[in-house]
């Protein structure tokens, strides 16, 4: 019975430990301040709408390729 409870003291000292680890390594981070946020933010929506544009382009231009190949091929006796 108290080899139980000692694993469980372990248990809850091994958390302990890692939580207080987390912290002080999260001192160390060096966070981006808001102008930079701003500027990525900025930078990964221009970019999401470029490639949409650029793959709804690309797709109908393949829906046109594939259209007009299907036509040929009924078009054959």
């Amino acid at each position: 019975m108290t080899d139980f409870f000692e694993k469980v003291r372990r248990s809850f000292r091994n958390i302990i430990d890692f939580l207080k680890e987390t912290r002080k390594e999260l001192n160390n981070v060096s966070w981006p301040g808001r102008r930079e946020v701003t500027g990525t933010t900025i930078v990964v929506i221009a970019s999401v709408f470029f490639f949409g544009l650029f793959f709804f382009v690309v797709d109908i231009i393949v829906k046109n390729g594939m259209d007009y190949i299907t036509r040929a091929l009924r078009a054959q006796p």
